[in-house]
């Protein structure tokens, strides 16, 4: 029955299983990390200097890849990405529905259109059953998105792009630091994403990364996050030069060297981070195969997964509850549970302007009513966890059939 017996739920008045929320993830940042920013803070470069470049060599090297370009954002990465492929008005790209919404809107930033597709049953990564269904003469790119931080199945992805000539693009901003045959995320497209946002496995506050084995990709990419102009302040500071040129029309995605600093910080801890996220991910695992009315998403055996989120399904079956209730219930007993996502295509913007609806991509839309992401980040005590399994089981018990 729990350290804190079986109870009233909170959400019915009784004593919640903790009295401060616990969130679903939350940054890491220590003494390290803020020394490597005081001393960028007291340089000569803020932006556009040294750390860039050196956070992109660490970062290309961790990978395994050519070439590493930081950008502001992981949207910024994405938008980057489809610049460098080229695309334009009218063309397709392939895209799971269960993903951030940047994942599609990034096409269209470039006047491209999303093709949404639904997602495997088990692991709720994209189907490349569904994306062979959608390929047109249209498609440009297929988008694979490592949902929670499993990379999805790219040697059939790879085979389906390279069969159809387009470009396989992986959105890692989940994965960094999971590897696929044992080949680190970061190579395993043509053009791989990630995000620095505080809940992602390090952190620069905000920003991104694009890594590539192709170096024209890479140059592209470093034109367009500086406006489309081909040289930046510090390269025309070093040849003692005032001239630049603007040769494409591009965005202001710089990330700054203080965000960098941070981002070098972080990285050197990596390894161990994810190692916990794992230790923590065994040991939900273990605790809700005793309770039938909550399935763990399936995990391939060929992967290392990353766990950015632990995402269970809700068999509602078992249940007289909604998904919602079983939301509002946990976060009453203090866990801060989060739902990713709603199937980008339910969204108004796409119903409006692509004129999506459901019944597109019925395993989305099945599992959207049935998911709950589960708090894990790595300073997550031992405590923390049991906290977690025990409101689960608290909750799940009391709404039990």
């Amino acid at each position: 029955m729990g350290r804190h017996g079986p109870g009233k739920l909170a959400i019915q008045g009784g004593t919640p299983i903790r009295q401060k929320l616990l969130p679903y993830g939350r940054q890491l940042v220590d003494d390290d990390d803020i020394a490597a920013v005081v001393d960028v803070l007291r340089s000569d470069w803020l932006t556009t200097g040294p750390k860039i470049p050196e956070f992109e060599q660490a970062f290309a090297a961790l990978t395994g890849s050519l070439e590493a370009v930081a950008v502001s954002s992981g949207t910024a990465a994405l938008h980057a990405a489809m610049y460098a492929i080229d695309i334009k008005p009218r063309d397709e790209v392939i895209v799971p529905a269960i993903t951030f919404a940047a994942t599609a809107n990034s096409v269209v930033f470039q006047g491209g259109r999303p093709v949404f597709v639904d997602v495997h049953p088990d692991t709720l990564l994209i189907d490349p059953e569904q994306v062979i269904k959608h390929i047109s003469t249209k498609t440009k790119a297929i988008i694979a998105v490592d949902y929670t931080g499993q990379p999805c199945d790219y040697d059939t992805l790879r085979e389906l792009a390279d069969r159809y000539n387009i470009k396989l693009i992986a959105d890692a901003c989940h994965s960094l630091g999971g590897n696929y045959k044992g080949r680190p995320v970061g190579q395993l497209a043509d053009i791989s994403t990630f995000s620095f946002h505080p809940v992602k496995h390090i952190t620069t506050g905000e920003g991104g990364m694009i890594s590539t084995n192709d170096a024209e990709l890479a140059r592209r990419i470093r034109v367009f996050r500086n406006h489309g102009i081909t040289s930046d302040h510090r390269q025309r500071e070093q040849q003692g030069s005032w001239f630049y040129e603007m040769v494409d029309l591009g965005y202001n995605y710089r990330i700054t060297d203080i965000q960098c600093a941070l981002g070098l910080s972080q990285l050197r801890k990596l390894a161990a981070w994810v190692k916990r996220r794992q230790e923590i991910a065994q040991q939900y695992n273990s605790a809700f195969a005793e309770i039938p009315a909550v399935q763990p998403l399936g995990v391939r055996a060929e992967v290392s997964h990353a766990y950015h989120l632990y995402v269970i399904r809700l068999d509602v079956t078992k249940l007289q509850a909604t998904r919602g209730q079983i939301f509002a219930a946990l976060r009453a007993e203090g866990i801060g549970v989060n739902v990713h996502y709603i199937p980008v295509h339910l969204h108004p913007f796409y119903r409006k302007q692509l004129g999506t609806k459901p019944g597109m991509c019925p395993v989305a839309e099945a599992a959207y009513e049935q998911i709950i992401s589960l708090p894990i980040f790595p300073q997550m005590t031992d405590a923390d966890v049991e906290d977690v399994i025990e409101a689960v089981h608290k909750v799940v018990r009391a709404f039990t059939v």
